[in-house]
């Protein structure tokens, strides 16, 4: 790499921690402006690198992922069913709250940007095959109610039902996790039980 290049990169990057760094301060439209102010770059090196918001949020959004990723553990699959959605559950709620602020500026601007709805469908992707494999066993239980659970499974455990739990209910985190570990037990062993009746 050679040094523009590696400055490009290094002005990229600078831009995209000043971007989640102000959301996660509590700015969650913060400007050009702002964003260029906190990488210390000017207005137009920003947009020189991000040709619009859209390209940002692409870049802000891949940040995001590797934070989650950093994060993760993966949970041993052939553990008892409740330790597993204890495991599950612990560990999604913990990322759910690595992303929070990330996720309410996101829930502001989904509604107009294509980017952020892709953005979310990753997630979503990866929360569909943790689930699909780490639930493998009690989803073919399910039979052909399989789909269904699984659609359920990923629905309770994604951020609008955390954000639900803590911002509309006003649960702390652990009374959170508590109800989600009570409603993922609930619709397995509720598929479980139909599929083999």
């Amino acid at each position: 790499m050679d040094g523009r290049t590696a400055r490009a990169e290094r002005t990229r990057a600078a831009i995209v921690d000043a971007h989640l760094a102000l959301i996660t301060e509590g700015d969650l439209r913060p400007t050009g402006e702002r964003i260029a102010e906190r990488a210390g770059v000017s207005l137009r090196a920003l947009w020189t690198n991000f040709s619009d918001m859209e390209t940002l949020f692409e870049a802000s959004g891949g940040q995001v992922l590797a934070r989650q990723d950093a994060a993760y553990q993966p949970v041993d699959p052939s553990l008892p069913l409740h330790r597993r959605v204890e495991e599950y559950c612990r560990q999604r709620a913990e990322l759910l709250q690595l992303i929070a602020p990330m996720a309410r500026a996101a829930a502001m601007r989904e509604p107009v940007s294509a980017q952020l709805r892709r953005n979310r469908l990753k997630h979503i992707d990866r929360v569909r095959d943790e689930v699909s494999a780490l639930f493998a066993p009690e989803l073919e239980m399910a039979g052909q109610g399989r789909d269904q659970l699984l659609a359920a499974l990923i629905a309770s455990t994604m951020w609008p039902a955390w954000s639900m739990l803590l911002d509309g209910l006003d649960l702390d985190v652990d009374a959170a996790r508590g109800v989600m570990v009570r409603t993922v037990t609930a619709l397995l062993l509720t598929a479980m039980a139909s599929g083999m009746a």
